[in-house]
């Protein structure tokens, strides 16, 4: 049989994806994968479950084919992980959990499949990974994905947008409801320790009350602007609250914690506590909803769409170029090279002078601050 030497000497790229899914992965493989393929022939291997495979040596072949019809899709083809770390990977030895540097071994499976850039594709913690293995020698190239929208070095992240109309739409229906009841309806959405979400969601349905670990709240203030509106006429109230908001002096509330976790620490619950609170100060029925895990599920927007084919494209443009250590950002609509130590620098946090919060607090919109 006669050896095709040139395809053997195809250039090979590797994909995963880490921490947790959001709409709009599956958009951004597919542009990577198929930009590879199309333009440059190269090899796509897809990691699977994230450092989990990296560390396993767990991947397959992503053919044409495999990242065609998957724009729409949520959820990640590849699978992901919130728990595997190379550098701290969480091992249960008679029932104990302990933790063991696999970092060495991750690094020879990516050597040992002449892998020339692993692209990855995750928030803060995935990327913060991501650097490590890029100064111990892994050429790398980071994606910004999260709803969140809490990494350094871009405007926004994909995830963001489909996340903030999901958590818009759930807000617009307790609308209703809370008109009927005279009840105040609060809504806790996600977004860790930054208030992106909460903020453009809260705004965009017009929630009355917004906090946001950012700007610590204090539960009188609440109470006061719940029975202002009551005086009025306005007879319920809607408070949009992220999962990390604290009042003055005080905590987030915890929800668990997951100790084989880079980040052990779950967020939730704080909006049964503020309904607790309020009811009991102003008297008033208080009902709480949390958003959870459905604003990561379902298909992206046309905008996160649009942003991960952009992106992806771009980080093909960057391995081409042996523009390795950075991730791909986007800055004013255009794309940006953000190098991953930026990134691995922590959380970036909603400003307090950011200009959607001075819209909000001008139309009447209660921080809990004032």
């Amino acid at each position: 049989m006669r050896i095709n030497r040139t395809r053997l000497k195809r250039e090979r790229i590797a994909i995963l994806t880490g921490g947790g899914d959001c709409p709009g992965i599956n958009a951004v493989i597919r542009a990577v994968a198929k930009k590879a393929i199309i333009e440059k022939d190269m090899e796509v291997i897809g990691i699977e479950d994230g450092y989990h495979g990296v560390i396993n040596n767990q991947y397959r072949i992503l053919h044409y084919e495999d990242v065609s019809g998957i724009l729409t899709l949520g959820g990640t083809i590849l699978g992901t992980s919130k728990t595997a770390n190379p550098y701290r990977y969480p091992l249960k030895k008679r029932g104990k959990l302990e933790f063991q540097d696999r970092s060495k071994i991750a690094i020879q499976n990516i050597n040992k499949h002449d892998v020339s850039c692993l692209v990855c594709i995750g928030g803060d913690g995935t990327l913060s990974i991501a650097h490590r293995l890029f100064e111990d020698g892994v050429p790398i190239i980071g994606l910004p994905k999260t709803i969140d929208n809490d990494l350094r070095g871009t405007d926004i992240t994909f995830g963001f947008d489909s996340a903030v109309s999901i958590a818009t739409e759930g807000i617009d229906r307790i609308h209703t409801t809370a008109q009927s009841h005279h009840r105040v309806m609060i809504v806790e959405v996600m977004g860790h320790r930054a208030g992106w979400v909460a903020l453009y969601s809260g705004v965009a349905a017009g929630g009355d009350i917004i906090l946001i670990p950012e700007i610590p709240y204090d539960i009188n203030v609440i109470t006061e602007k719940v029975n202002e509106r009551n005086k009025k006429g306005k007879r319920f109230s809607i408070v949009v609250v992220a999962e990390g908001a604290k009042p003055k002096g005080g905590d987030m509330v915890i929800q668990r914690i997951v100790k084989e976790s880079s980040d052990p620490i779950r967020l939730g619950g704080i909006g049964f506590v503020l309904g607790e609170q309020i009811e009991k100060i102003t008297g008033l029925e208080t009902r709480t909803v949390v958003m959870g895990h459905l604003l990561r599920g379902g298909s992206p927007t046309s905008f996160d769409r649009i942003l991960a084919t952009r992106l992806g494209t771009k980080a093909v443009d960057m391995i081409g170029n042996k523009e390795f250590g950075y991730m791909v950002g986007m800055k004013k609509n255009s794309l940006v090279a953000v190098l991953l130590k930026e990134v691995a620098r922590g959380p970036k946090t909603v400003p307090l002078n950011h200009p959607v919060i001075k819209a909000a607090r001008s139309v009447g919109t209660c921080f809990g601050d004032d």
